[in-house]
């Protein structure tokens, strides 16, 4: 069942469900309390809980598998995460219709959550919350996932939050994984050793649609399936993407808009701080992919420069890709450090989650 099917839930609905999830069933309604949520903006998307189904280590093909990635087209994005070297795609069509997947290896135990709603992509370390299996709980705050724990307790955990709003784990923060967002198009030139979720040519119809309509990822679409949310800054289109940082040190988030970035060019770079130290984004439109990384290898600080549809250090005239891997020159084979708290949503949610945001550009 997608959301598209979802209805509103009165403020007493949510609340009562709530009072049994997070306060025990003794608890009145009109008397509970869940962090700093404001009721205004809580809402049930109608299908319960696990009514959309989170996956646990589904199986991963490699990406020149064309049986089982016919359900991708060239401009499908994909969520990349990077585990002992090895890079695993997990596209938005699977996440369109599970939101969460739970992921082990070897010793680590993480989650990739996207939220078809509100464009936002990411990965948990679950190892840091007791090995938490996150699921779909049915319940949406700003038009936003709220996950929980199928194993532990019933706290509720705000996807763009990162943390538990309220129950047992309330104010536990998550530790964020690095990872990148791009087309299927461009996943396979910069990782074509990778895996990628695999869905039987059966089930490729299934996947291959965004069940939330074809015109929901609208730049201008300001219709979040009915579910509010603030709609008070304008600066940038409704569904425009933006990679943005979450305030840090007392100092305001910070978001590069894609469309502002396509418009320096089909390459570009620029420097900044973020929690104490240098940082670069880089932007390769022909990818759709804007990452943030350290700018330091091979013991040194780098500086960036665009050349010859690329990027370029300025210390060694090494070349490098959109994720942050040296491709060519004398620093080959090295890999900037993603910082992992940056991550890609669409404009209006990532404003209500982060108010007071900065543009870097406009």
């Amino acid at each position: 069942m997608s959301r598209s099917q979802y209805g509103w839930m009165t403020l007493l609905g949510v609340m009562a469900w709530l009072a049994g999830a997070c306060g025990g069933s003794d608890t009145p309604p009109e008397m509970l309390e869940c962090g700093d949520l404001d009721p205004a903006y809580l809402a049930d998307g109608g299908v319960g809980r696990d009514g959309i189904p989170a996956l646990t280590d589904p199986v991963f093909v490699a990406s020149d598998n064309e049986e089982q990635t016919r359900y991708l087209s060239e401009e499908s994005r994909v969520i990349g995460v990077e585990v002992d070297g090895e890079w695993l795609g997990v596209p938005h069509n699977v996440m369109y219709r599970h939101e969460i997947v739970n992921l082990s290896r070897d010793d680590e135990m993480f989650a990739v959550t996207y939220c078809p709603l509100t464009g936002s992509a990411l990965t948990f370390d679950r190892g840091s919350v007791n090995g938490a299996e996150f699921g779909v709980s049915g319940l949406l705050y700003q038009a936003n996932l709220i996950m929980y724990d199928r194993n532990a307790d019933d706290s509720l955990w705000p996807q763009m939050s990162g943390a538990a709003a309220c129950g047992p784990s309330e104010d536990k923060v998550l530790v964020r994984r690095p990872m990148v967002e791009m087309t299927w198009a461009g996943w396979k030139e910069l990782f074509p050793d990778s895996r990628v979720i695999g869905i039987d040519a059966a089930r490729t119809f299934t996947y291959n649609i965004n069940p939330y309509g074809i015109g929901y990822e609208n730049l201008d679409n300001s219709d979040f399936i009915g579910f509010p949310l603030p709609r008070d800054d304008l600066r940038r289109r409704p569904k425009e993407r933006v990679l943005g940082l979450p305030a840090e040190g007392g100092r305001a988030p910070l978001a590069f808009p894609f469309l502002a970035m396509a418009e320096q060019g089909d390459h570009w770079t620029a420097d900044f701080d973020y929690a104490g130290s240098a940082a670069v984004v880089f932007w390769d439109a022909g990818k759709q992919a804007a990452v943030a990384l350290r700018p330091v290898a091979g013991g040194q600080a780098l500086t960036f420069r665009i050349e010859e549809g690329g990027f370029f250090d300025n210390e060694t005239g090494s070349r490098w890709n959109v994720a942050g891997l040296a491709t060519a020159g004398s620093l080959e084979g090295e890999q900037l450090e993603i910082i992992a708290e940056a991550y890609v949503a669409f404009w209006l949610p990532w404003a209500a989650f982060h108010p007071g945001t900065n543009l870097f550009i406009e």
